[in-house]
């Protein structure tokens, strides 16, 4: 028995850890949190100093448990959970839950994995620093008061199973108003004026003229103007310029720059990079810090001087921004610099990032020389203005451009001051201004931080939780063709000509739902302080102050709790029900209000009152509409679904739409409607295309012991199916040729696979455990999946065992009540009026 047991968060971490310790240590895992508040119920005494009702998880029982008795037997035990106020906290309730004993417990903090580390803090231990442990039960409990008592107000007031989040409500209104100043940008339009110049010895120069033109008659006008013009150059401007290198990455400067260049998004560049942490290949990677510790420092010093000569070393310091910056005391680096790459293909092109940001910090300025010409007309005195830079000393720059060319761009003629030029070209087109952008994840990242609201740890569970609740989406659009006017003088004749350009195009940007806009504006209307980008900013600047000791946790949740609290009963008691209702019009036949609002089952169209003796009829929006834009004409063609479009082979075809898009229907088939295609626009000969077209990718393509194998394209790529089994096809394959052996040796890997998966087969009772991603389990019953987590031993699981946790994940059937006559309501005593015709 070992004399020492090591508690980490992760299995990775600890294999990693295990390796650097020896035998005398025993490095075993908790799997995060093993307690936390219920999961039913607000798990806090408000009325005794927000005492919080802390419980084992039901999934960690197991864990604490076995880790109990491996803490009896060992001499020593070292908490080793991460350096920041989540870890700290874990290794709090490690100490409470496993009943340790102060004189031989002790707490050891490292933020990178590498033997020297471990060795380090094993050196150096400490105690549970109490401080960061009540910065971080100030946020969960503030955080659960916040959802326990704003949600049910939610679900009066708006609709049932909704969810309020101190900073995921505010992330929701930057989206939120972002998109109204989309809807509310007008474009200007103006005309850049650019000219292409010769010198005497025909080198070529492009000039910009230095203002914009209003409009295409004073382009027109200046052109005329410029047919008899003749150009010298005013003057020639060299200046020496530098480029600076950035500081190492933060969290979010790191979730930024992969957005930018790998195009990943915040939770999966947070993943890889929990990955490169806990095999040891690069700091902690939740810092908010900038700085880099001496000895990082001259190991990059070392490793620049080597690679690209000493010319190239330049020692900084950042200043961090964050003045409370100091959860991890080091930005994000490699934990050696030597190391360019790392073995894992998946993780590499995260690392590269890192490692070069990393070592750029500590190299040279990149020194350039700038080159402005000014070229004048002997008419109107126009300035024509042609910039270049050549890059004298590539510095920094050649670390992060290692691997590509570096070009010298915008080198110009050598031109003096009042020699003379020949205009070959002037062209004036027409550009107009650009509305604000949609945020993507990494970009609202930045705005948060900008705003001082969340911290590290809580960037990516943020915009995880926001798309989660459905509040927002992450969206494409294809933007609209917009036609340019060009004008061009050439050879002393002005043509005119047009282009087009596709504008308010998207791709991976952050959309609001309705339910999202429905939602903020009630809050935003209710719960003006708790909205308050400042006042968001600032509970986090306490929650610092609690961490460094300055401000006592219960005084700062006393101080927000009971205004708060005044402004939820007042809400609850006050408030009138939101719906987004907005007034379309009225129906052309009827003369009944037409109405777009949040329903039940999400955005809806309603025609007629609630209060009619005929009850309203209802119509849900298509995936593409939205409350706010959607036009009276639109509506009503919602409620041409379901449509007959014919018979076809004497069986009725149908178009409508479901929960999943558009579709028609033709017996007991089902075919899709491609996204591009409108469903009212589907006649019978579209439609049967569809289904033969359905009809032939159903088809049999070949047999695998008497069974048919289909073949078919769905979210995660294309595939086959043969007995109910799904088998990716990879790019090795041609599809659209797959052969008989290649239809073989699919399934027959497959099958290979499956075998190796299987942990259990209770065939008799149809119950099945197989493994699954990253460590876990699912316990399979027909349609029923349980997934269960690494700390329980999958192996071990009875047929019982089974039994009894597909029994607790169904849910109970509720109790039926008695019928209760519903009380009209305040918001019901005023009927709304038919809008005239016009």
């Amino acid at each position: 028995m070992s004399k020492n047991l090591v508690i980490v968060e992760s299995p990775a971490k600890a294999k990693t850890i295990q390796k650097f310790l020896g035998d005398d240590f025993w490095v075993e895992s908790s799997y995060g949190h093993v307690s936390d508040l219920p999961k039913k119920g607000m798990g806090i005494d408000i009325d005794n100093n927000f005492k919080p009702e802390y419980q084992i998880s039901p999934e960690k029982i197991e864990v604490v448990s076995r880790l109990k008795k491996k803490a009896k037997t060992a001499q020593t035990v070292w908490l080793a959970s991460d350096e920041d106020r989540e870890g700290e906290a874990i290794a709090w309730h490690l100490f409470n839950e496993l009943g340790l004993k102060k004189e031989n417990t002790k707490r050891i903090v490292f933020n990178e994995i590498t033997k020297t580390a471990i060795q380090k803090a094993v050196q150096n231990p400490r105690e549970i620093d109490t401080d960061l442990v009540d910065a971080q039960q100030a946020r969960r409990i503030l955080d659960r008061i916040v959802g326990f008592e704003v949600s049910p107000v939610l679900w009066r007031k708006v609709r049932t199973g909704l969810s309020a989040g101190r900073v995921q409500s505010v992330a929701v209104r930057l989206i939120v108003e972002r998109e109204r100043e989309i809807l509310a940008f007008q474009p200007q339009s103006s005309f850049k004026v650019v000219a292409d110049f010769a010198t005497q010895s025909g080198e070529l120069i492009s000039g910009v003229l230095e203002e914009k033109l209003s409009d295409k008659k004073e382009a027109l006008a200046f052109l005329e103007n410029q047919k008899s013009a003749q150009y010298k150059v005013l003057e020639t401007v060299k200046k020496p310029s530098k480029r600076s290198p950035s500081a190492p990455f933060t969290t979010s400067t790191l979730q930024q720059e992969a957005s930018s260049k790998l195009g990943y998004s915040v939770t999966r560049t947070m993943q890889m990079a929990q990955k490169l942490y806990e095999a040891g290949h690069i700091t902690y990677m939740r810092t908010d810090s900038v700085n880099l510790s001496a000895e990082a420092i001259a190991s990059a010093v070392s490793t620049i001087g080597q690679k690209y000569g000493e010319n190239y070393v330049a020692v900084r310091k950042f200043k961090n921004k964050n003045q409370g910056a100091q959860e991890a005391h080091e930005a994000i680096r490699p934990t050696d610099f030597s190391k360019t790459d790392v073995p894992d293909a998946g993780l590499s092109s995260l690392y590269k990032l890192i490692w070069k940001r990393a070592i750029s910090s500590q190299m040279s300025d990149a020194t350039l020389e700038k080159t402005q010409i000014k070229i004048q007309n002997n008419k109107d005195k126009h300035l024509f203005v042609s910039a270049g830079e050549v890059i004298v000393f590539d510095g920094f720059l050649r670390a992060i451009q290692e691997g590509s060319k570096i070009q010298a761009e915008g080198i110009l003629p050598d031109v003096k001051s009042g020699e003379t030029v020949f205009s070959s070209a002037i062209t004036a087109t027409q550009q107009f201004t650009k509305a604000p952008a949609r945020y993507s994840e990494a970009a609202l990242v930045k705005q948060l931080e900008e705003l001082g609201i969340g911290r590290p740890s809580t960037y990516a569970p943020t915009i995880s939780t926001i798309q989660k609740r459905q509040y927002v989406e992450m969206g494409d659009s294809e933007g609209e063709p917009r036609t340019l006017q060009i004008l061009s003088l050439l050879d002393g004749e002005i043509k005119e000509n047009t282009t087009t350009e596709n504008t308010g195009a998207n791709k991976r940007k952050l959309i609001p739902t309705d339910v999202g806009i429905v939602v903020n504006d009630f809050l935003t209307e209710n719960f003006k302080t708790f909205m308050d980008y400042g006042f968001t900013a600032k509970v986090e600047s306490d929650f610092d102050q609690i961490a460094s000791g300055k401000y006592r946790w219960t005084q700062m949740l006393e101080e927000f709790y009971k205004p708060f609290h005044t402004n939820v009963e007042f809400v609850s008691q006050n408030a009138n029900r939101a719906s987004g209702e907005r007034l379309l019009g009225v129906h052309p036949e009827t003369g009944k209000n037409i109405y777009a609002r949040i329903g039940r089952f999400g955005p809806m169209i309603q025609i007629g009152e609630t209060e009619d003796e005929l009850k309203p009829l209802f119509a849900s929006l298509q995936k593409h509409q939205n409350i706010g834009t959607i036009t009276l004409g639109e509506a009503l063609d919602l409620f041409k679904l379901p449509k007959i479009v014919g018979d076809y082979k004497g069986e009725e075809v149908l178009v409508n739409v479901g929960r999943f898009g558009p579709y028609v229907k033709y017996q007991e088939a089902f075919v899709s409607i491609p996204r591009d295609e409108d469903p009212l626009d589907i006649s019978l000969e579209r439609a049967i295309e569809l289904i033969e077209e359905k009809k032939r990718a159903d088809a049999p393509i070949a047999y695998y012991k008497g069974l048919e194998v289909t073949k078919g394209s769905g979210r995660f790529g294309d595939y086959i199916k043969w007995n109910n089994l799904f088998i990716n096809v990879n790019k090795k394959y041609d599809f659209s040729n797959l052969s008989q052996a290649d239809v073989e040796e699919l399934i027959e890997l497959k099958l290979v696979k499956e075998k190796e998966k299987l942990v259990h087969d209770f065939s008799k009772e149809g119950i099945r455990v197989e493994k699954a991603r990253w460590g876990r389990h699912h316990i399979l019953q027909g349609k029923i999946k349980i997934e269960i987590g690494k700390e329980v031993d999958a192996k071990s699981l009875t047929v019982e065992d089974c039994i009894q946790l597909i029994e607790k994940s169904k849910p109970k059937k509720a109790v039926a009540k008695k019928a209760v006559k519903k009380k009209s309501t305040t918001a019901k005593t005023t009927v709304k009026k038919t809008v005239k015709k016009k």
